[in-house]
């Protein structure tokens, strides 16, 4: 009988890593992030096909079965990430952040321009946009510093953070990428403002980020070039809004149906920065506002779950990570509703991009594995 006893106990306390991942993994969090990778999978069918044949692919899903095999390497990493504890995940952060310092500078030296911009550089089989993993290792890293900074004043945390970011901005405007940097600064902002520190320094940062913007304004063609045309949209710069709008205009309250869209096939980018448009256009308001909500909602969890946090290191990572994806989401909706100036910027989880579906598939990874449940990871009664 005792032998009998003793088995059970042991099989009771003898659980699997992975059922011991499920049980202490945030599932909601989990819920969303597949949600939304397999919404994205759907609307890239949508909307490859269009640009399958608008670039003579060959293949009608060509795009699709790229944007397939980004969503499944992304996917599994975020999984494989998520078992990482805190320290090793935050650790993993900084090794980004410095792999991503060096790729820019190897973007510099050896990178291959499309439309205009030199932002990516050749992987033999895929092209990556360093820009984007340096967002959410930067995030990681300004957490850090300043997590390090409240234990111990001697920590010079304010300088450094401020040299690394001045440093990837540099790098970016040489790309040149004013949106990648616009966001940079955001989340900086973002994560300045949730560590607590003082208002001179905020005032310094704002007044600091106008005078950037105003300095480009006057003196680079390219970004005097984008705000001209935005604010007069009769330009033949403006052609791909004006295309976005009218999709979003036909396709009303329930859309046209699937496959049934015509801007698509005119549409430049309808598959990466203007796939809103296309959803809209097919899809209509309900669906379009469906997928708006999921992004919400995965944002929404995440503030929630920082807040319960008792780490003060992971409250300001995945506070400054959440911020990221939701301000990425509310640029690209403007953009697409002609409400500010074109950027490139995907819609995180949705659009076609790899460099951009790793990034934001790493940036969850680090979120699943900061709000894991823990014994003393978060307060009393969460």
């Amino acid at each position: 009988m005792n032998t009998l006893t003793n088995a059970i106990s042991k099989s009771r306390t003898a659980r699997s890593p992975i059922f011991e991942w499920w049980r202490s993994v945030d599932q909601l969090t989990l819920a969303f992030f597949l949600c939304l990778l397999g919404t994205g999978i759907i609307l890239s069918m949508a909307a490859s096909p269009a640009a399958g044949e608008r670039l003579n692919t060959g293949d009608p899903f060509y795009f699709l079965y790229k944007h397939v095999f980004f969503v499944v390497v992304g996917l599994s990493g975020a999984i494989i990430l998520s078992f990482f504890n805190t320290l090793n995940a935050r650790r993993l952060g900084v090794l980004a952040l410095l792999g991503s310092v060096f790729m820019l500078f190897a973007v510099k030296l050896y990178g291959y321009e499309v439309k205009g911009a030199q932002r990516w550089v050749s992987l033999g089989f895929i092209g990556l946009q360093p820009s984007e993993i340096a967002k959410p290792a930067f995030i990681v890293f300004a957490a850090w510093m300043f997590a390090e900074g409240k234990k111990d004043a001697a920590v010079p945390a304010v300088p450094i953070v401020f040299a690394v970011y001045l440093l990837l901005v540099f790098f970016l405007i040489q790309q040149p990428d004013f949106g990648q940097s616009f966001l940079l600064t955001l989340c900086f902002a973002a994560v300045f403002f949730f560590a607590g520190l003082s208002l001179a320094w905020m005032l310094f940062l704002m007044m600091g980020s106008i005078a950037a913007a105003f300095t480009a304004y006057m003196f680079m063609p390219h970004v005097q070039s984008r705000i001209q045309s935005f604010l007069s949209p009769a330009g033949e710069d403006n052609y791909q809004t004006e295309r976005a709008l009218e999709a979003i205009r036909s396709g009303g309250f329930f859309g046209r149906g699937p496959g049934e869209g015509d801007v698509k096939f005119s549409l430049p980018d309808g598959h990466t920065d203007f796939i809103f448009a296309v959803t809209v256009e097919e899809f209509g308001f309900l669906i379009s506002a469906f997928v708006v909500l999921l992004l919400a909602g995965f944002v929404v969890r995440c503030f929630r779950n920082a807040i319960k946090l008792n780490d003060f290191f992971s409250q300001l990572a995945v506070a400054g990570l959440a911020t990221m994806i939701g301000m990425q989401t509310v640029i690209n909706l403007f953009v697409n509703l002609n409400m500010a100036p074109p950027k490139g910027m995907t819609l995180p989880f949705i659009s076609y991009g790899g460099s951009s579906m790793l990034a934001s598939c790493f940036a969850v990874g680090l979120i699943l594995a900061f709000t894991r449940r823990r014994p003393g990871a978060y307060g009393y009664g969460s």
